[in-house]
């Protein structure tokens, strides 16, 4: 079967909202229609994307893999006629994605000045999938934080960053100076694959309700600081690369500039 991107988008507002009414607000339709098409789509893929009861909708197993599917379809999709747009309007443009806490301002600053002809703009790139937003096209080079899929990729070392243990203020090792990893047998520790958390965000606030301590990079830790949290050294961690990485066949000017300027200045900073 053909894939209908407008239902997909119509599923994945509703997988967002779990709520009809609030979905069909958001995509200018009625309910009755984004209800029938939601139908329409669970029968062309012949099986159930949610569960239904009178007080609230949940995803079935089989409509959280679309989600999840959906996410990269409709980025490389959006990604494509962006690129059409620009070749169109004869513009240059390049994306630059970023782990978290890592900062990528300063070569972008460095690359604008010297070619002001290119539009540059950044994506987010998720802990767990740093390397999707190369993969499906919304950007042409990442700065990023190992471990991830360096297959068919071409990367440049920027440097290496310690990791801190991450705990609520009322932990009793929250006083100390510093710790080592043998302070941390029998923590309950909130790392991958332990569990996986959607964001950073909702790691942090599993942290401070006491569910466990994560081991952090000291970038993350610096720009999402919050005054319930510690961040304490551990002085046995290994350190984590941090690295330009690219499609192992992409070679356009622009992204080659881009590159040389951004490993220049970010391993200076």
């Amino acid at each position: 079967m053909d894939l209908d991107l407008r239902k997909l988008r119509y599923f994945v507002a509703v997988a967002e909202h779990r709520h009809f009414g609030r979905a069909a607000e958001q995509l200018y339709i009625t309910q009755p229609v984004l209800s029938r098409q939601i139908r329409a789509f669970e029968q062309e893929l012949q099986c159930a994307l949610f569960l239904r009861t009178t007080r609230r909708m949940e995803l079935t197993a089989a409509g959280k893999q679309l989600y999840e599917e959906a996410q990269r379809i409709l980025a490389t999709v959006d990604a494509a006629v962006q690129r059409v747009h620009n070749a169109e309007r004869g513009v240059l443009r390049l994306v630059v994605a970023f782990s978290p806490g890592l900062h990528v301002s300063d070569a972008i600053r460095a690359f604008t000045s010297r070619h002001p002809d290119v539009e540059t703009d950044v994506v987010p790139a998720r802990w767990w999938e740093q390397d999707t937003p190369l993969r499906d096209g919304r950007a042409q080079v990442g700065y990023l934080r190992r471990p991830f899929d360096d297959s068919g990729l071409h990367t440049i070392p920027i440097g290496r960053e310690p990791r801190v243990a991450c705990m609520p203020t009322a932990h009793p090792m929250a006083c100390r100076q510093e710790l080592t990893a043998a302070d941390l047998d029998g923590e309950r520790m909130l790392d991958a694959p332990t569990r996986r958390t959607s964001s950073l965000e909702e790691k942090f606030e599993l942290i401070a309700s006491g569910h466990g301590i994560a081991l952090i990079p000291l970038s993350v830790a610096r720009s999402y600081s919050r005054p319930d949290l510690v961040h304490l050294p551990v002085t046995d961690a290994p350190g984590i690369e941090t690295c330009l990485a690219v499609l192992a066949d992409r070679r356009a000017k622009p992204l080659r500039d881009f590159l040389e300027i951004a490993t220049a200045t970010l391993r200076t900073t």
